[in-house]
């Protein structure tokens, strides 16, 4: 690294695509993948649904485009999904289940556990009648971004999950970051995702590849999962040169914990800052909360970003860094340098 490198924490999406990604990329055996001719996607979700330990999978352009799939699969026009007051589908995809499945939208506050307990789901879930919607999906999340990439124990997933279940109501778990909390728990994903009917995850996060989601369940859901994808655009052709480095990317799951090691180094750095409160991180994301420095998200993104480093803002006083595997620990050292200095050079009140 030199010292005019930007060093990019805003979030693990920002990754290059390594030498090998690129060379398998130019390499693929590619066909029509609308006609399933392509033999490098089929392989892909031939290995992906295995590795979570499900039937089948769809290989999809983006995560939001696999939730919504998926919320579509799951329900019918006029009932509702349950989901966590801060999840990823509910807060930032758009609004997609009301736009694109005509569903309406119910919220637990499941705060620093994530994910609702057995009980708030079961006292959640409404049968449909004459006056309210029945609830079609309960949505899951982990690991959980807006919290701070906390991973969610089995336990947990499997107490909600169970609760759904109980009253005939398919469960979907965003697992945009599922490695990572596989990798933090120490326990397979295939494992954490035993009682959850259907998952998606990122290829293009923590494991590096350039571009893609799977969505991986029942043979049957995915049948019709493949036809919303058409639908929604995103039916592709000679899709093998992007599923290539996905394929290479499923091999990245171990070095995960790098990035976690690497996020509680950033962490620790953090809160020693004057006024800096930043919890340590489960996985790979790191949350600065500054109230009490009295230094907004906004106003410490630009200082970082002049002294070379990304960040995000996620809240008014909470800004979010993001490890992966373009960062080292010595990025991570050099990161907490700059930012330190950027801090001292910030006008006095």
């Amino acid at each position: 690294m030199t010292e005019d490198t930007f060093i990019d924490l805003r979030s693990d999406t920002v990754t290059k695509p390594s030498l090998a990604m690129r060379e398998a990329a130019k390499t693929a055996e590619v066909g029509d993948d609308v006609h399933r001719d392509d033999p490098t996607v089929n392989e892909l979700e031939r290995q992906a649904a295995q590795l979570v330990g499900m039937e089948a999978a769809l290989y999809v352009p983006s995560g939001t485009m696999g939730n919504q799939i998926a919320v579509n699969v799951h329900t019918n026009p006029g009932q509702e999904i349950l989901l966590e007051r801060e999840s990823h589908i509910y807060r930032w995809e758009l609004a997609g289940a009301s736009w694109i499945s005509g569903l309406q939208t119910r919220t637990i506050d499941a705060g620093d556990r994530c994910v609702p307990t057995g009980e708030a789901v079961a006292e959640g879930i409404v049968e449909e009648d004459l006056h309210r919607p029945g609830t079609g999906l309960l949505s899951l999340e982990n690991t959980h971004n807006y919290r701070g990439g906390v991973a969610v124990p089995k336990a947990h997933l499997d107490a909600a999950a169970t609760a759904a279940h109980k009253a005939d109501v398919p469960v979907h778990l965003d697992g945009a970051r599922i490695f990572n909390a596989a990798v933090a728990l120490d326990v397979p994903a295939a494992d954490l995702l035993e009682h959850v009917d259907t998952v998606n995850f990122c290829l293009s996060k923590g494991l590096g590849a350039p571009v893609g989601s799977i969505l991986a369940g029942e043979e049957g859901f995915i049948e019709e999962a493949r036809r919303v994808r058409k639908l929604l655009g995103g039916g592709m052709r000679q899709a093998g040169m992007i599923a290539a480095p996905g394929l290479l990317s499923l091999e990245n799951v171990d070095r995960l914990a790098e990035d976690h090691e690497n996020a509680e180094r950033l962490a620790a750095g953090l809160d020693a800052f004057d006024g800096f409160e930043v919890p340590d991180p489960d996985t790979n994301i790191v949350l600065a909360h500054t109230e009490g420095a009295d230094l907004t998200a906004a106003a410490l993104v630009d200082a970082c970003e002049e002294a070379g480093v990304g960040a995000s803002p996620f809240d008014t006083y909470i800004t979010r860094f993001t490890t992966h595997l373009d960062v080292d620990a010595d990025d991570v050292d050099a990161a907490l340098s700059r930012i330190e200095g950027a801090l001292t050079a910030l006008p006095a009140e």
